[in-house]
């Protein structure tokens, strides 16, 4: 197997200083509820987003709250971000309660990948100034990169965002490079859903962030998409999902049904060992895809998606279950 140029881990990175950008305030925010401005360089933080707490935490920043998502990770944070955490944050779960928030006395309201709506904006801009989601963009489709760079210069750290933002490009350009195969290749990352295939279409940051290695997504799932960040398709209609190499996202919960369902036969890469099977630490991380949980995917999937593309049924994808 070929072997890749590793760049540093970004959890290595995010204690490292480099030299400081002036950065004025006040700064202002266009964003799809109205106009933010922040006074100056915030000194709490709170974050209201499903995945922010990578971010915050890699540009040198312990939040005071943060909001869980889909896991029991303490505080939010997973294997990939736990080390960079000194401090425990309130944490809130599900529905945001603006009491809770208000509770913390933060400067700022972090909310980029959070679904609030002009309800709830109104109610914490009440609290502090709110970073929302910018004008036409989709409350989860924001960028892994315009995440954290928006996040960076809200609180005053937007050098080291813009840092850190480059390590990772300069990364996925070298896994490019070194695996030219992968790209006209095709993949899908999917789930089973009330049996039907859920897969994720290219207004996802999952499907984005597997582009970005050399991937493509199946003309035939780009053709169906409109807005949607993912679309259930019935198991007769395999042309969207019947890609190079499938990447199932349901981790040990999803694992079952996903080797029993009976139109996975139909699929060719079944056939051609072109599946891969994410681990429940994967998927979660996957799922967040910030400046912490970014290096730790690359170090666990680029291997097996290497494995998986090459062809060969023969070729064991790690973690792989047949």
């Amino acid at each position: 197997m070929r072997l890749l140029r590793i760049l540093p881990p970004l959890a290595a990175l995010a204690g490292v200083s480099s030299p400081a950008l002036a950065q004025d305030y006040p700064l202002t925010f266009q964003h799809k509820f109205g106009t933010t401005v922040i006074e100056e360089a915030p000194e709490r933080v709170a974050s209201v987003d499903y995945a922010g707490l990578g971010n915050l935490l890699a540009i040198g920043v312990q939040p005071v709250l943060v909001r869980d998502w889909r896991d029991n990770y303490a505080f939010a944070a997973g294997p990939w971000a736990a080390p960079a955490m000194t401090t425990e944050p309130v944490m809130i779960s599900g529905a945001i309660d603006p009491e809770t928030v208000a509770a913390t006395d933060p400067d700022v309201i972090i909310a980029l990948w959070s679904g609030i709506d002009a309800a709830m904006y109104d109610r914490l801009s009440l609290i502090a100034p709110v970073v929302a989601v910018p004008e036409g963009v989709g409350d989860y489709a924001l960028s892994w990169d315009k995440r954290a760079q928006i996040t960076g210069r809200a609180i005053g750290k937007g050098d080291e965002a813009e840092r850190q933002i480059a390590t990772i490009e300069d990364r996925l350009e070298d896994i490019r490079t070194t695996l030219p195969e992968w790209e006209g290749k095709t993949a899908v990352v999917m789930t089973i859903q009330d049996g039907q295939f859920n897969a994720y279409t290219f207004n996802d940051v999952r499907a984005q962030f597997i582009t970005s290695l050399g991937f493509e997504l199946p003309e035939a799932l780009n053709a169906m998409t409109g807005d949607e960040f993912h679309v259930l398709l019935s198991p007769e209609e395999i042309a969207p999902v019947n890609a190079d190499v499938i990447v199932w996202y349901g981790a040990s919960d999803g694992l079952p049904e996903a080797l029993g369902f009976p139109a996975r036969r139909f699929l060719d890469a079944r056939d051609t060992g072109g599946e891969v099977f994410l681990t429940d630490d994967m998927v979660a991380a996957f799922a967040r895809v910030t400046l912490l949980s970014i290096p730790a995917v690359l170090d666990d999937l680029v291997p097996m998606l290497e494995a998986a593309a090459d062809g060969d049924p023969a070729t064991v994808v790690d973690g792989d279950l047949h």
